[in-house]
């Protein structure tokens, strides 16, 4: 990424996030950004996933893969989409909130991917880095670079991310998808 954030700006991240949450799981308005008080980092329109984590195990995870707010806003959005609107999971409540780890992913835009086959596609991917989304008629799914940690199979990754989709897991093989990759730059609390 060419602009990275600073610790204090992660730290400002993570607090909106931890706010936002408590805020929204008791059912109580969200704080107001004071958007001229924050760096321009966080001013800026940015992208992110937020990821919420119980024990190592997903607990939510939404986001936005365009972006169309200010860093800071887009934040603030999805944590509280993660904790209470990710549809395979029931919301998260009020003793859970003690036990979330919130993980902050910041986007770097899309890039289309030019591949000639599936064989061309694998070979183009870089683990552990890129962030994959796929689109197939109005159809679309991605992973962040970090699922790479849990599926560092290519052929397995993509087949995944087709079954995702809600498609069949081997249509990255049979038909030419959209690609596009991305990279993030990833924090955490703790």
């Amino acid at each position: 990424m060419t602009d990275i954030l600073s610790d204090t700006d992660k730290k400002e991240l993570l607090k909106i996030a931890r706010e936002a949450i408590i805020a929204a799981v008791n059912r109580q308005p969200l704080n107001k950004i004071e958007l001229n008080g924050l760096s321009k980092n966080l001013q800026v329109d940015g992208a992110c996933f937020v990821t919420l984590m119980i024990n190592g195990r997903l607990r939510g995870c939404i986001g936005a893969l365009e972006a169309y707010q200010p860093l800071a806003l887009d934040v603030q959005e999805h944590v509280v989409a993660a904790a209470l609107d990710d549809y395979r999971f029931p919301p998260v409540s009020a003793d859970e909130v003690h036990l979330l780890n919130i993980e902050i992913s910041w986007l770097t835009p899309t890039r289309w991917m030019d591949y000639s086959d599936s064989k061309d596609l694998m070979s183009k991917l870089r683990p552990g880095i890129d962030g994959v989304l796929i689109k197939d008629g109005t159809r679309r799914a991605t992973f962040l670079p970090q699922v790479w940690d849990q599926i560092s199979n290519r052929e397995e990754f993509l087949s995944h991310l087709c079954t995702k989709m809600g498609a069949r897991s081997n249509l990255w093989r049979q038909k030419h998808l959209e690609v596009f990759t991305y990279q993030v730059e990833e924090f955490k609390e703790g």
